[in-house]
């Protein structure tokens, strides 16, 4: 699935490159060419993946790292590290700082696709096209489908809206998890998208009537005064007492 990535190096034709090859592999590139000109984009625009070079003019990319770690809204964040310091001490502290990743100068486009992929697949699921099962349940952003299927039968197609979608992915990505209706908006809708609290309420309504007609339903729990989780074990429950 398409991320927006954001790239802050200091080096312009470096940056060039970079912006070129993300796009070609279906990624939104935004650039920063400091430390300080990166934070100012983040206030505005949370992005899905941060490649940072080490040496940055002022603040440093490892400082900047360590300070994204500091902050609730940002800690989240895949970090990748490039830089051509390749001494184990380098990588540690790098690592230490928060990075997820860390890659050497020069690099190939594929690896660093490859390293994009994997932060991903560990800090933020619901960005990847890689298919989430939980419950019977099934859903693929590749081919956009949600399926349910009880064993010895056929699959039946839930037909859900696209923000329906976005959403059972991300809940079924992160089960067993309270989820707040501000983080929601945050991570299904985005961070530079400002409207009410209570339209998760309307989705959620929404995607619970879809999951109704598979008797699936359930599984998305409101959590007073918190927020909502997607749970299977209601199911399990039900499919031992069966």
């Amino acid at each position: 699935m398409s991320s927006n990535i954001l790239i802050v190096e200091d080096e312009p034709a470096i940056a060039e490159l970079l912006a070129i090859n993300l796009q070609h592999a279906g990624h939104c590139p935004i650039r920063a060419g400091s430390a300080e000109e990166a934070l100012r984009v983040i206030r505005d625009v949370l992005p899905d993946v941060l490649l940072i070079d080490w040496m940055l003019p002022g603040m440093s990319g490892v400082a900047l790292a360590r300070a994204l770690r500091t902050d609730a809204r940002t800690k989240a964040i895949p970090i990748i590290l490039l830089t051509a310091r390749s001494e184990e001490g380098d990588k540690v502290q790098g690592l230490d700082a928060g990075a997820d990743d860390y890659i050497t100068k020069p690099f190939s486009p594929k690896e660093l696709l490859a390293r994009i992929r994997a932060v991903l697949r560990r800090r933020a699921p619901q960005l990847t096209d890689e298919l989430v099962q939980m419950g019977g349940l099934s859903v693929d952003p590749s081919s956009r489908r949600a399926l349910y299927k009880k064993p010895g039968s056929e699959p039946i197609e839930i037909r859900l809206g696209p923000t329906e979608f976005k959403l059972l992915h991300y809940l079924m990505a992160h089960p067993e998890r309270v989820h707040s209706r501000s983080a929601l908006l945050d991570k299904v809708w985005g961070d530079h998208v400002f409207i009410e609290e209570r339209t998760v309420d309307v989705h959620i309504k929404r995607l619970r009537e879809a999951l109704a007609q598979v008797q699936c339903a359930e599984m998305v729990e409101t959590v007073r005064g918190a927020g909502y989780r997607f749970t299977a074990q209601s199911r399990s429950l039900q499919a031992s007492a069966a």
